[in-house]
């Protein structure tokens, strides 16, 4: 653009150097600064309703970014972690996930849109040019800074539009809290699931590989059988959680061969029940050594006696596998007499 061509009102000549604009003395150069233009007042700097009304907006904002940040928490309580529900356009999609990035989205949202609607609308924007200055500011800069940032603050009315500031500290301080509730995401707390199986008084011990219940006759001396409870199915949606605590594994031993007592008060004609899941680090135990009854984990090789209350006697395994009291129902068919009578799987923060 020439300076033919800028209006005459925003010439160098004639522009407002109240604002700190710069002079240009050559008159034919073509790049010549116009300076800046005129400043013109927003409605909400003459009138004092159209800069309550705005003040309104941003304190609105600032309740709405509350209420999502509630939301948000609120979200963890209200929608499982499995539910899945249908939402136009994006299809089925996990109802706590959506509501998680939806609410937080929002209470970030809301607080950056009433930060831009306070700047915009309320806060001072008269137009300031500066010179540029060395690095080392000098005492009379730091001063004028010091200057320029009280009076910053003091255009901004935070002392003295009272709705929009505690609002704003509102919004600031709930989001934080979006962050302290995503450290559930490192894992649920246990509570007492890791105490307890789907193992009761008078369920059935149904055969994992034929899937129908065990008779006595069905277990041979020698032989190794793995069971789930009766009830519990491979389509259930939790049925990896569940199988991973109520695995059994079922050998039958000469009851004059069974050293532990209590071992043998629990089982049925020398058949007993232990827990397949290893008391190390949880891996499923598959291999078993008939003539010593002994089972071996094949992840780090921790054995177990299973005619002597299946005790440890070699690897990293901490405690012996839990054993499961078992008899037969009145249709001859094997049932549980109760639940573990402990934890099973590896030791965790709060078996106490």
């Amino acid at each position: 653009m020439s300076s033919q061509e800028i209006p005459e009102e925003n010439l160098p000549s004639a522009q407002d150097t109240a604002h700190g604009a710069v002079k240009v003395a050559v008159a034919d150069d073509p790049f010549a600064d116009p300076g800046l233009p005129p400043h013109k007042p927003r409605i909400q700097d003459i009138d004092e309703r159209a800069a309550r009304r705005s003040e309104r907006a941003v304190a609105f904002m600032f309740t709405l970014s509350m209420l999502a940040t509630v939301g948000f928490i609120a979200s963890y309580v209200i929608f499982p972690v499995d539910k899945i529900v249908y939402i136009w356009p994006f299809g089925r999609v996990s109802a706590l996930n959506f509501a998680l990035g939806l609410t937080l989205g929002a209470a970030l949202f809301f607080i950056g849109a009433g930060a831009v609607h306070w700047a915009r609308t309320l806060m001072s924007d008269v137009e300031i040019a500066d010179e540029r200055h060395p690095i080392q500011a000098s005492p009379e800069t730091k001063a004028k800074v010091m200057s320029d940032f009280a009076a910053g603050a003091a255009e901004s009315g935070m002392g003295r539009r009272k709705l929009i500031r505690n609002t704003m500290f509102g919004a600031l301080s709930l989001v934080p809290l979006s962050g302290l509730m995503l450290l559930r995401d490192m894992g649920p707390l246990p509570e007492r699931k890791l105490r307890t199986t789907m193992w009761a008084k008078g369920l059935q011990l149904i055969n994992m590989n034929t899937h129908e219940p065990l008779r006595p006759e069905d277990v041979a001396v020698g032989s190794l059988t793995f069971a789930m409870p009766e009830g519990l199915s491979e389509h259930d949606h939790n049925f990896q959680v569940e199988i991973a605590k109520a695995a059994l594994m079922i050998v039958r031993i000469q009851p004059e061969d069974i050293k532990d007592k209590r071992e043998l008060e629990w089982s049925h004609d020398g058949i007993v029940a232990f827990s397949k899941i290893c008391t190390h680090v949880g891996c499923p135990i598959s291999l078993y050594e008939q003539q010593t009854h002994h089972v071996l984990c094949p992840c780090h090789q921790s054995t177990f006696d299973l005619s002597d209350g299946a005790r440890v006697i070699f690897g990293p395994a901490g405690h012996a596998l839990p054993q499961l009291r078992i008899g037969v129902n009145d249709k001859g068919f094997l049932e549980a007499l109760g639940d573990f009578d402990e934890p099973v799987g590896p030791a965790f923060w709060e078996r106490g």
